[in-house]
């Protein structure tokens, strides 16, 4: 009996503790009436301006995630490169991928910077990776998709408008399908920051990709009216 006495006195502590943590632990899911945080001051700036920030001043809101801030540093396309990059819930890693790609670009762009010879030619040279990033993805971007539609046995790829979200994914996706095609003596973050440079300035493997997806919607115009049929 004292030897039950002792082992239940040496396991009550980890076992309040898991009850203690089970009873505040933030809920994963959320009705849907709860409204996302909106932390960043840009945000804020534009529902004040539009009047829109007293219509959701009394509505419930969620938490923020542990990587919503306010911080001028906060980039929300360059976290979710970051998701994307990440395998296995490494994210830390992916991280440290991504700033490497970005230090590999800011040394490019600098010595391009030097041995440029008048003004003119300094001033087009970006020496942000950030916006390079922005610039790439947006150049990557599609504005057709095709689907395929099934129509007396025989499936058509429909072209037809394609959603914002799903155009941003495709872009980060192409990018790094590019980026992994790459040689085995070359690393990804060198691989990475050449294929953001090329897509910025309008050329390589993603924006030829998206051409050839523009193109072949333009080919198959003639089925676009079996979206609605």
């Amino acid at each position: 009996m004292a030897n039950n006495i002792r082992i239940l006195h040496r396991y009550t502590p980890r076992i309040s503790g898991i009850f203690q943590s089970r009873e505040y632990a933030r809920p994963t899911s959320f009705p849907d009436f709860f409204q996302n945080p909106i932390f960043r001051k840009e945000d804020q700036a534009k529902l004040i301006e539009t009047s829109e920030l007293s219509k959701i001043a009394a509505l419930p809101v969620k938490p923020p995630a542990v990587y919503e801030t306010s911080s001028v540093y906060h980039d929300p396309l360059v976290n979710k490169v970051i998701n994307h990059v990440m395998e296995m819930g490494k994210k830390q890693l992916a991280r440290s991928l991504v700033e490497k790609a970005f230090e590999n670009i800011k040394r490019s762009q600098i010595e391009r910077y030097h041995l440029a010879t008048t003004p003119e030619a300094k001033a087009k040279i970006e020496l942000d990776p950030k916006k390079i990033l922005h610039k790439a993805i947006e150049n990557s971007k599609p504005l057709l998709q095709l689907q395929p539609i099934k129509r007396g046995g025989i499936t058509y790829q429909v072209p037809g408008p394609i959603t914002e979200k799903r155009s941003l994914f495709l872009a980060i996706k192409w990018l790094l399908e590019a980026t992994n095609e790459k040689e085995r003596t070359v690393h990804f973050p060198k691989q990475f920051a050449w294929e953001l440079m090329d897509a910025a300035n309008n050329t390589g493997k993603v924006v030829k990709r998206k051409q050839d997806l523009h193109r072949m919607c333009e080919a198959n115009r003639a089925y676009a009216h079996y979206r609605w049929q």
